[in-house]
């Protein structure tokens, strides 16, 4: 049986459809005993089909996100 740390090392390979049948049956036995592994699994497939949905040219946009978050975290220190 897989291990959490192994679950974890296969999700990459999981969430893009790139496991063999053994190890596929192997992530979903430790996915039916594991509720931990089971939600990480969810908030993985959750960041990627939220970073598919961003638009392609996001560059300008994080840059001011940045230098938003940089900007509120410096007033944060301050207080």
């Amino acid at each position: 049986m897989l291990t959490c740390k192994e679950l974890v090392a296969l999700s990459s390979d999981l969430l893009d459809s790139q496991l063999g049948l053994r190890e596929k049956l192997a992530v979903r036995r430790h996915l039916l005993l594991c509720r931990h592994c089971r939600r990480f699994i969810r908030q993985m497939r959750l960041t990627q089909a939220t970073l598919r949905r961003l638009p392609e040219n996001r560059e300008a946009g994080l840059d001011l996100l940045a230098a938003r978050l940089a900007e509120l975290r410096r007033d944060h220190s301050r207080r």
